[in-house]
């Protein structure tokens, strides 16, 4: 078995559900693996990742919209606050979603169902730059 190790850096335009489907698959490929597990992590404590429906845009509109609801900006109870009002919702909404995922391969592909897409859930309202830890290993 072999393991490829690799990052990727992803900017994020802000807030809201952005599809990495097509950077992940890029680099299943470029590793030659046709059968094992790619995992990804997320190396940010205000970002995380999210396997959900890639189809329908309402989806990622109603699940960022769930978040903004549960885990409101601006709430009286929080104290870290010293990078702004979304500082303490962002980690808080990275602690309840993944920091890591690990997908299937077959084949040479990510054994995705028809309609899941990987997304980086951006929690900060500013652009970021996020790394993303690649391990992917199987046989080639």
């Amino acid at each position: 078995m072999d393991m490829i190790l690799d990052a990727i850096q992803v900017e994020t335009p802000g807030k809201g559900l952005h599809e990495i489907t097509h950077l992940i698959a890029d680099a299943v490929t470029a590793s030659a693996v046709e059968d094992g597990v790619c995992l990804i992590f997320i190396k940010h404590t205000s970002a995380s990742l999210v396997i959900s429906e890639n189809a329908d845009p309402s989806a990622r509109r109603d699940l960022a919209s769930y978040f903004d609801r549960t885990v409101p900006e601006n709430h009286p109870d929080y104290t870290h606050t010293a990078e702004g009002p979304d500082d303490m919702p962002s980690h808080i909404r990275a602690a309840l979603t993944h920091t890591s995922e690990m997908i299937p391969i077959a084949a040479g592909r990510l054994d995705l169902g028809t309609w899941q897409g990987l997304f980086l859930f951006e929690h900060r309202s500013r652009p970021h730059r996020r790394t993303l830890a690649l391990r992917i290993w199987g046989t080639q």
